[in-house]
């Protein structure tokens, strides 16, 4: 495995995912706010969390980056559309089941079951993330596909 290309990519790809997902919040298709959420799972601080949030995302991109790797290596190719298509499998994984798993996990979260208390700031992101608003689904989805088609793209094999 190319160890400094995961590197390089996995952080370029993840910041260029983030980029996308913060955007579009900024231009209203979307309430997530990834790093936020990421980073009160360790402070209550809102404004450390960001920076917090960031730093567990970008380790989350190195991480997903390896399997990546791991797949290109495997089929012996790494291409735009391979990196593309892992994506997608990458996204359905983060909508359908990471996401909503989310609220068992998240100190600051309230459940799907049970509603906001005083103490939980955070609302549940729901399936397909749809509590963060109808387009998040699609946003996130369009962000993990630009992630796996820039590492298909630029990582290289060792052969």
């Amino acid at each position: 495995m190319n160890l400094r290309a995961v590197m390089l990519w996995g952080f370029a790809g993840t910041t260029v995912l983030t980029t996308i997902l913060r955007g579009a919040a900024a231009i209203g298709r979307t309430r997530v706010d990834l790093p936020l959420i990421l980073g009160l799972m360790v402070t209550p601080n809102r404004d450390r969390a960001k920076i917090y949030g960031f730093l567990m995302h970008l380790v989350n991109g190195w991480l997903f980056a390896l399997v990546y790797a791991a797949t290109f290596q495997y089929f012996q190719r790494a291409t735009w559309w391979l990196g593309a298509a892992i994506g997608a499998v990458h996204a359905l994984f983060v909508l359908v089941v990471g996401l909503p798993a989310l609220p068992g996990l998240h100190p600051r979260m309230a459940s799907d079951a049970r509603g906001p208390e005083p103490t939980l700031e955070l609302e549940p992101p729901g399936f397909l993330a749809s509590n963060y608003g109808h387009q998040t689904a699609i946003v996130t989805f369009l962000a993990h596909l630009a992630f796996g088609a820039m590492l298909g793209t630029f990582y290289r094999l060792r052969r």
